[in-house]
């Protein structure tokens, strides 16, 4: 079982119905592919769908019509008395099912189970083997963790309601944005350099230029001012502009 599979099962069966309407009907191609690679092989072994050995190695298999969270759960149970251990379901009549059931091999690897499809498409039915019970390892991603960690020590406080999708999000950079729209809403039209002398950051010039969320509008060469859009923004995070802006001056520095 440690090399990887992918032929399918060439040892005679009886005769399967061209679609599984039984865990019952996955059973003989499932046994014939573990039979073929030397394993003693016995159906319903204290609660196990499909027991087999071959020395002192052993591996389970459980036999599903679909893809379940149950499936899963059999699966990992079995973990505690089994070597490796895989699930078994038919392989899907269409192309678009099929590539649903391929979106869980990660999921699949990171629990440590195997998958084998039974295709019944022929009068011989075979399996693959999509993926064996290898231990998981961890793939650490550490840009992407300094950008989360970089993400919560900028935000200046809590304004998302977690699982909301209706509303845009308040990140880093849109507060970022939000400040220099209310000190242009404050003073009127501004350079870049005076609005960092507030306070509003490095990144203030490519928000200006970058003008992603239409805020902004230049007036000449090195001067910006707020659009109507802006100034609704200003309304619509109104909680989040109170907090922020607390940090603007009250008049304009010289």
């Amino acid at each position: 079982m440690a090399e990887r599979w992918r032929a399918m099962s060439k040892t005679p069966q009886p005769p399967q119905p061209a679609s599984p309407e039984r865990e019952t009907d996955l059973y003989a191609p499932v046994r014939a592919l573990l039979v073929a690679q030397g394993f003693t092989v016995r159906a319903e072994v204290r609660g196990c769908d499909v027991a087999a050995v071959k020395g002192e190695h052993t591996v389970v298999v459980e036999l599903k019509l679909a893809f379940t969270i149950g499936l899963l759960l059999q699966g990992v149970r079995r973990q505690r008395v089994a070597d490796l251990v895989y699930v078994a379901v038919p392989r899907p009549a269409k192309a678009a099912h099929e590539a649903r059931l391929r979106e869980n091999l990660p999921l699949l690897r990171r629990l440590e189970l195997g998958l084998l499809v039974v295709d019944f498409r022929s009068a011989a039915p075979g399996v693959e083997v999509v993926l064996q019970p290898v231990p998981f390892q961890r793939r650490s991603d550490s840009k992407g963790r300094k950008a989360l960690l970089r993400e919560l020590a900028l935000r200046s406080g809590d304004d998302n309601t977690a699982g909301c999708t209706r509303r845009p999000l308040v990140t880093v950079y849109r507060e970022n944005a939000l400040l220099v729209a209310a000190a242009l809403a404050r003073f009127g039209p501004l350079a870049p350099r005076q609005l960092r002398a507030m306070g509003s950051g490095p990144k203030t010039l490519s928000i200006l230029h970058g003008n992603v969320y239409g805020w902004f509008e230049r007036m000449d060469r090195a001067l910006y001012r707020v659009k109507p859009a802006g100034a609704t923004a200003l309304q619509t995070y109104a909680t989040v502009v109170k907090r922020i802006s607390a940090q603007l001056p009250e008049q304009l520095p010289e």
